[in-house]
């Protein structure tokens, strides 16, 4: 049998995984409206930033290091699609377009995110 503090206990619990929910939708899912921008990293030098919805035509990019990687970057979404490393995780990792996801190439310290970000604000100086 539920006791009157039992109901308000599971009241509580209820509505706090419900207003969770919406943040991890709203926050971490692209419920908001901010431009998403790849950062591509090699080592601790970023070499590219590339405004996702900004894109109209396919680019790739090519990154020389330790091997040779070749970054597919389409409106919305960037992946690796091409490497010489010898395990291409970075190849099978696919594409990524939210804002939070990453994909790496470790053998060739290659690294791509997406952020979120202001269009008119540069990381490095802000």
């Amino acid at each position: 049998m539920l006791k009157k503090g039992d109901i308000i206990l599971f009241g509580i619990i209820s509505v706090i995984i419900a207003f969770s929910t919406l943040w991890v939708y709203y926050y971490r899912l692209g419920g908001n409206d901010s431009a998403r921008i790849a950062v591509i990293k090699q080592g601790d030098t970023q070499i590219h930033r590339i405004i996702l919805d900004n894109v109209t035509e396919g680019e790739k990019i090519k990154v020389s290091g330790a091997y040779n990687v070749i970054i597919h970057v389409e409106h919305d979404r960037i992946r690796f699609c091409e490497a010489d490393c010898p395990d291409q995780v970075c190849v099978n990792t696919g594409w990524i377009s939210k804002k939070g996801e990453m994909a790496a190439c470790l053998p060739n310290r290659t690294m791509i995110k997406i952020e979120e970000g202001d269009e008119d604000v540069d990381i490095i100086s802000h």
